[in-house]
């Protein structure tokens, strides 16, 4: 067994005075690695590729929870649109839109996060305060043209780096931005609940800074290899 249970149950243990929860990243990562995570006890599980994701949504168990988390392109979403729980990485109105077109389709509702982008790293995607702000205005002003997504919180990615003052402050910065965001656009609903923000090198300090949701692969499935990627 690839999977580390000892990981896994410690990453429990640390969620649970926080009432955060785990997303296990299971990208690169084989069918059967993610059945006995399954087997433990985990039902949400992040997927970054698109193909991947509907090939292995087919043959594992129907009550998973999938995360998409990675970068989506518009015309790609119709394809997880079937069945994919919540979009963490919604960094644009065109996806949004989409998003809710697909969902329309199939009749159901598709949970989104909008990515802030917090880290010093230009390479990494989401958007400036602005964006999100002429985001949330056209969504407020428009709402039945969005029947079909729910905006449930924010999500941001930290930069790469060891200094913890840096990541915790940027974490901070996007816990506050939340925060403004729940009482100016959503008028404190409970619906707007989330913070996805931490992942295996950084989750212990996202908690500390208000994280809900923590994203993490290889503290539980080890490291990966992009060689077919």
């Amino acid at each position: 067994m690839a999977i580390n249970i000892g990981a896994y149950q410690e990453v429990l243990a640390r969620l649970a005075p926080y009432h955060a929860r785990l997303v296990a990243v299971s990208k690169t990562k084989p069918v059967e690695d993610i059945a006995a995570l399954y087997a433990a006890g985990q039902r949400i599980f992040g997927e970054n590729y698109v193909q991947e994701l509907t090939e292995k949504q087919a043959v594992l168990p129907a009550d998973i929870e999938w995360h998409f988390i990675g970068h989506l392109q518009s015309n790609k979403v119709k394809y997880i649109a079937p069945f994919v729980h919540t979009i963490h990485a919604v960094d644009s109105l065109k996806l949004l839109q989409e998003i809710n077109k697909q969902a329309a389709k199939q009749e159901r509702i598709i949970y989104c996060l909008l990515q802030v982008h917090i880290a010093m790293e230009e390479t990494k995607f989401g958007m400036d305060q602005q964006e999100l702000q002429q985001l949330l205005n056209t969504y407020k002003a428009n709402l039945p043209d969005f029947a079909n997504v729910r905006i449930a919180g924010l999500m941001g990615m930290a930069t790469n780096t060891n200094n913890e003052t840096q990541v915790r402050r940027e974490f901070h910065q996007l816990h506050a931005l939340f925060g403004s965001i729940k009482i100016t656009y959503f008028n404190n609903e409970s619906s707007f609940k989330e913070l996805s923000i931490g992942m295996s090198a950084d989750y212990s300090i996202a908690l500390q800074e208000g994280s809900t949701m923590v994203r993490i692969g290889s503290l539980l499935f080890g490291e990966r290899t992009y060689s077919q990627k």
